[in-house]
């Protein structure tokens, strides 16, 4: 498959023909050939863009809302292509990608929903006869940086509030997945979104680094979303802050599941097996340390040994749970930190064994915190059991992270449940259920190192949008002087 740039509404081959290959993990073999987008490419993307805004911020909600539900029912059209790209560029599960896509046309949905929604407030004045208003507008052309791991969500979530709220739209594509990220916008330009509202840039991934400042350093560009890796987020942040321009940044996660005395063990097994192993634990939502009771250790971490046990691994495009991993480095590094625990004194519990990038389900009980996996983000399916003597041991262990986007408490106390995740630093906590959740309408994001800001309906509306104060006043009012 070809990938072409998509700028000005129209597919374009990158300046002086360059492209690049992205290689399935598990194949070996190429699963799409994509532009190679230039600095040129870049500009010219921005320019179509900010061409583009001052008539899509004008469209009526109704207009827009239309817009982005049709796009909704275009994607779940296109699941089966959706899904074949997921599994050839990423390795995943053709279920994952159908998943993906589902989860993709709600937040459009929710999008649609969002178009009524910004709204301002009259405030008082002091002054007589003096109308005063806080009004939400569009700011213009805003940058989405989505990455590979769930790449239909995070396409989606790149851009569609963005173009709820009046602005128009760069995605710059994941070099791992730029088919996939490329097909979201054709589902809205299929739609009807005007020519230039949206653009999407795939580069080399050598190029990443130039492309993606070029991209925040255009003036034109004046808000910029971005999900991935912390140490990604960081120079992002601060290229953003050099230029003072808002950045909304979701970045790595260490989610804690901690189970306490009194949970309901069998719950908690299902919900921690879910949790650390789906997308192969390649979540940034996914339960990175388990964290039990001594007093209940025992059962719980039999039953979810066993379970792990009998979870398939292999062949994507097969019945399994797990897939491939994104590249057979990032299953190395399960190999490492396999090892390092276990010559440091952990005990192998299930799985442990991998094929080429195919790792299974593995979990290591009694981990220390002198282990790589205690502080390190897996980003795999090899997870930490952590055993602590009581409750406040458990808060302590889940606090002690660079990260802090979700967590999950177990306890059939809810009271105490409640309690606990009061103290969890994290942007969000479930009781008695998975660390992986997610809903459009929900504010999603971190705190700590797993960065700012918040996706997801109504707190999105904050983050693309410039709150400004209007007054209506009196001509003839009286001055001092």
């Amino acid at each position: 498959m070809h990938v072409s740039l998509l700028i000005n509404g129209a597919e374009k081959a990158a300046a002086g023909g360059r492209t690049f290959t992205r290689i399935n993990p598990f194949t070996q073999e190429v699963a799409t050939t994509a532009s190679a987008a230039s600095l040129e490419d870049a500009n010219a993307a921005v320019e179509a863009a900010a061409a583009a805004f001052p008539a899509w911020s004008k469209t009526g909600p109704g207009e827009r809302r239309k817009i982005l539900l049709k796009a909704a029912d275009i994607m779940e059209s296109k699941t089966a292509e959706f899904s074949e790209l997921v599994v050839a560029e990423t390795g995943a599960t053709g279920h994952w990608g159908a998943f993906n896509v589902m989860v993709a046309a709600s937040m459009l949905r929710e999008a649609a929903s969002m178009t009524t929604q910004i709204s301002g407030e009259v405030i008082p004045s002091n002054k007589p006869g003096s109308l005063s208003m806080g009004m939400r507008q569009a700011v213009g052309v805003c940058l989405g940086i989505a990455p590979w791991n769930a790449p239909i969500i995070l396409g989606t979530r790149a851009v569609a509030m963005p173009l709820a709220c009046g602005n128009t739209v760069i995605l710059k594509a994941s070099e791992q997945c730029p088919g996939t990220h490329r097909l979201i916008a054709q589902c809205l330009v299929e739609a009807g979104l005007p020519t230039g509202a949206i653009s999407v840039i795939t580069n080399a991934p050598e190029d990443a680094a130039q492309i993606v400042e070029a991209l925040i350093t255009n003036p034109a560009v004046k808000r910029v979303n971005f999900t991935g890796s912390t140490k990604v987020g960081k120079i992002i942040g601060e290229l953003c802050g050099r230029h003072l321009m808002p950045a909304l940044l979701e970045l790595g996660g260490k989610a804690p599941l901690v189970i306490l005395d009194d949970a309901d063990i069998d719950a908690a097994v299902n919900a921690a097996a879910f949790g650390a192993f789906a997308n192969m634990g390649q979540i940034c939502m996914s339960t990175e340390r388990i964290i039990v009771d001594e007093k209940i250790a025992d059962e719980f971490v039999s039953k979810l040994a066993a379970k792990a046990s009998k979870l398939p691994a292999g062949d994507p495009k097969g019945h399994v749970v797990l897939g491939s991993l994104i590249s057979l480095e990032s299953a190395k590094k399960m190999d490492e930190l396999i090892a390092d625990a276990v010559s440091k004194g952990a005990k192998l519990v299930a799985g442990g064994k991998r094929e080429g990038s195919v790792v299974e389900a593995t979990l290591l009980d009694n981990v220390t915190s002198d282990m790589r996996m205690y502080q390190e983000e897996s980003f795999g399916p090899v997870k930490p059991i952590i055993r602590v003597k009581d409750e406040e041991e458990a808060i302590r262990v889940a606090n002690d992270t660079e990260y802090g986007l979700s967590g999950a408490v177990f306890s059939r106390d809810i009271r105490r449940a409640l309690a606990v995740a009061a103290r969890i630093e994290s942007g969000i906590c479930h009781i008695n259920g998975p660390t992986v959740f997610d809903e459009p309408q929900m504010p999603f994001g971190g705190v700590k190192g797993s960065g700012y800001g918040r996706f997801g309906g109504k707190a999105a509306i904050s983050e693309f949008t410039e709150l400004r104060w209007i007054t209506i006043e009196d001509p003839n009012q009286h001055y001092p002087f």
